[in-house]
């Protein structure tokens, strides 16, 4: 089973909190990497890396860094919600350009998404990676429409995504929400060689969570395949978390949380 990639590997995002983890850690396992960002990168360029300023937006460029490459892990865009024109330009056209680079170059797209793509579903239910989206924000919406994007691009053109439906993903989780939905970093890392490892992925989806015992929410995804199995878990943080839950009662019912709460406007007699 190879450890190392033949081609080298685009991470966008690569600034960001997941994507300087991520840069470190797959350096470490001896990836030659291609950075990118619209901000600088903040740390010391790793062995095997080189990092290049660019905007999603500019497609032209993003054609460019793809060259060559046999993967792109797509962490770039829009993080948190934000108004819809500030989404727009780096999560849906920018998503696009990662999508012709992958055509052009035939490489595999590995999709940085999240479980605000389906997050109006609530906690009392249990979801398979076939559910229905349920978006609980712009930002949610822009992952919703980047698998749509993905699979237009599978059926289309063969072009392989794997739809990593990201939790919560910070150094130790910090509410009762993150006991379910956290991954760790090193379990981050371990399903990205996994997502690009893997022989053949097709259109895969993956719940990003740790084995955490609280995540009850979401089953049937494809790790299995890709043979991932997490390692971390929420667990040992569950004395003192347990109780650390908002006063928002529209945050505690849905899956994603608090952003589903935000400028909810529904009136509290009307859930369907």
């Amino acid at each position: 089973m190879p450890t190392i990639p033949e081609k080298p590997v685009l991470l966008t995002g690569a600034s960001g909190a997941l994507g300087r983890q991520l840069a470190r850690a797959l350096a470490t396992e001896g990836w030659t990497l291609r950075l990118t960002d619209i901000a600088p990168f903040p740390d010391p360029l790793p062995a095997r890396a080189s990092f290049t300023k660019a905007d999603l937006n500019d497609g032209v460029a993003i054609l460019r860094l793809a060259e060559g490459c046999g993967a792109i892990l797509h962490f770039g865009g829009v993080s948190v919600e934000r108004p819809f024109e500030e989404v727009l330009g780096p999560n849906i056209r920018g998503l696009y350009h990662i999508y012709e680079a992958a055509r052009r170059e035939r490489a595999r797209v590995v999709f940085a998404s999240s479980n605000h793509s389906i997050g109006f579903h609530e906690r009392s239910e249990t979801i398979g990676a076939d559910c229905q989206f349920l978006p609980d924000s712009y930002y949610g919406l822009s992952k919703a429409y980047g698998e749509l994007m993905g699979r237009l691009y599978w059926f289309k053109h063969g072009v392989e995504s794997v739809f990593v439906r990201i939790g919560s993903c910070f150094p130790e989780p910090v509410d009762a929400r993150m006991l379910a939905t956290w991954l760790s970093y090193a379990d981050l890392s371990r399903l990205m060689q996994r997502c690009v490892l893997t022989e053949k992925v097709g259109l895969s989806v993956i719940w990003g969570a740790s084995n955490n015992a609280r995540m009850t929410w979401w089953r049937d995804d494809a790790r299995d395949a890709l043979g991932w199995k997490p390692q971390d878990s929420a667990d040992p943080f569950a004395g003192q978390l347990a109780g650390k839950v908002s006063d928002s009662p529209v945050a505690e019912r849905y899956q994603g949380g608090g952003f589903a709460a935000m400028e909810y406007s529904r009136p509290s007699d009307s859930h369907g």
